[in-house]
């Protein structure tokens, strides 16, 4: 009987030592970190909303910035990025699901995607919307600062030959956008790939180049502090310095220009997708899509979002082109193998 209970006794204190190390170990256990990767376009998400995010989530918002579609994707190709969240242009989503390097989005987890207005939505690049849903929208036109520039600027033609502006003016640094203002002020596509039209659009830049003061994407700061009398520029980037220097004018040249649809996309292998949906959810919130007309001077995606703002950026023209001017606007594609060659020439036009 004695040995009976002292086996008992034996396994009751066995049982209770197991039970405590487990209890340990899962008190232990560590907790997923607390926050949340974005990369994103520079000036494009405002310190208000971030604060938001992260007051209403508890999330700490990590931000990362890039100037251009092509050098998100070599971020994300290295594999090592920590990227949760990013904001490719339409044609590079298209680039990185042929790649594998996007997830896809759970729809129970982002229910303000109701509130997106269905012209942005199933795109050519995304019809079904599984790995990707509008952030914002914006047009590639012309900048330049009227009190130090009087004269006529109406065409891509006039600012690449201009004398009077030869050494201040940019280009942004990005081969899509700058070969592909080429190509429009020769009346080619920016999708082209006949060799004759690009080797035209190379001649074009070529020439340019000998005026241009820089390349760059990060125009805000150069157009507002004066360092270049006009400058390539994306319409939001354009309009935030307009917004502190009211001598900034933003056009559509006459040839045309381009026009873009930005979006949130979950990178594969993301380490925090729960507050990667949380944050997908946040930017495409009736607060969040106000504030980036008002504040970062982006297009809105939701519907009723521009009825909802002041009357005067209703009314804003560089804003809202009207229809006779977004009809001269082209959408950037993808154009698969015969990427290289854009890539070859934008290599040696950046080298000669």
């Amino acid at each position: 009987m004695s040995r009976i209970l002292m086996s008992l006794f034996a396994c009751t204190l066995l049982f209770a030592a197991c039970t405590k190390k487990t209890s340990e170990n899962t008190a232990t256990a560590p907790k997923e970190e607390q926050v949340v990767n974005l990369s994103i376009w520079g000036n494009y998400l405002s310190p208000e909303m971030q604060a938001k995010f992260e007051k209403e989530t508890g999330l700490k918002l990590n931000i990362s910035n890039y100037s251009s579609s092509e050098e998100l994707l070599a971020k994300v190709q290295m594999g090592s990025s920590g990227i949760d969240v990013a904001v490719p242009s339409d044609y590079m989503v298209d680039i990185m699901i042929k790649m594998n390097l996007l997830e896809p989005l759970k729809a129970e987890l982002i229910p303000n995607k109701a509130l997106l207005s269905p012209q942005f939505l199933a795109q050519s690049y995304d019809k079904e919307n599984k790995f990707s849903l509008p952030y914002t929208w914006t047009t590639m036109g012309i900048a330049v600062n009227r009190s130090l520039y009087k004269g006529s600027l109406k065409s891509w033609k006039e600012l690449y030959n201009n004398s009077d502006l030869k050494g201040k003016f940019a280009l942004l640094d990005d081969v899509r956008e700058t070969i592909g203002s080429a190509m429009i002020a020769n009346g080619a596509s920016v999708n082209s790939t006949n060799p004759a039209e690009l080797a035209k659009a190379k001649a074009t830049l070529l020439g340019a180049k000998k005026n241009v003061k820089m390349f760059t994407s990060d125009t805000v700061d150069i157009l507002k502090n004066k360092e270049v009398v006009a400058a390539q520029a994306y319409s939001s980037d354009a309009l935030q310095a307009a917004m502190q220097n009211k001598d900034i004018e933003y056009f559509i040249p006459e040839e045309g220009g381009t026009i873009a649809i930005d979006n949130l996309v979950i990178i594969r292998g993301s380490k925090h997708p729960e507050a990667a949906h949380k944050l997908v959810n946040f930017l495409i919130s009736q607060e969040a899509d106000l504030n980036k007309v008002q504040v970062i001077r982006g297009g809105p995606v939701l519907k009723g979002t521009q009825e909802k703002l002041p009357q005067d950026l209703q009314a804003n023209k560089s804003l809202f082109p009207e229809a006779k001017v977004m009809k001269k606007l082209e959408a950037i594609h993808d154009l698969g193998d015969k990427n290289k060659l854009w890539e070859e020439l934008w290599t040696e036009i950046k080298t000669h």
